[in-house]
């Protein structure tokens, strides 16, 4: 079981920054891909950002290439997501995923990961 809390989410203006974290408890972290999704009001969760295990691959959505950056630092058992230029369009509910355990494969579906923080809300206003 791994347990994931989120932090970092607020109120931001338009062409500002945040940068989420996700802690993560129980069996070891350096085991599991980890994500990143979201998920606007009335909208499906969407995949945002993945990193590998060692932090050797990465890969995003194109709506936030090259304005988000996803990093992990195994020694404290967090995932980070530096978020920059954000538009309203970013507003949303902002989740960590793990899993699953031992393969580097990097999901964008919801249904890849196996362990889901409880999300923290970003707003970013116009």
């Amino acid at each position: 079981q791994v347990q994931l809390v989120e932090s970092g989410g607020g109120l931001v203006q338009a062409g500002g920054s945040l940068r989420l974290s996700c802690a993560a408890s129980g069996r070891t972290f350096s085991s599991y891909a980890m994500g990143w999704f979201r998920q606007a009001p009335g909208k499906e969760r969407e995949f945002v950002a993945a990193i590998t295990r060692s932090s050797s691959s990465t890969y995003y959505a194109d709506s936030v290439k090259g304005r988000f950056t996803i990093s992990r630092d195994n020694a404290k058992n967090t995932v980070y997501l530096q978020m920059n230029s954000l538009n309203p369009e970013d507003t949303a509910v902002y989740y960590c995923a793990a899993g699953p355990a031992g393969t580097d494969r990097l999901r964008v579906g919801v249904r890849g990961y196996d362990y889901w923080g409880q999300g923290t809300q970003v707003t970013v206003s116009s």
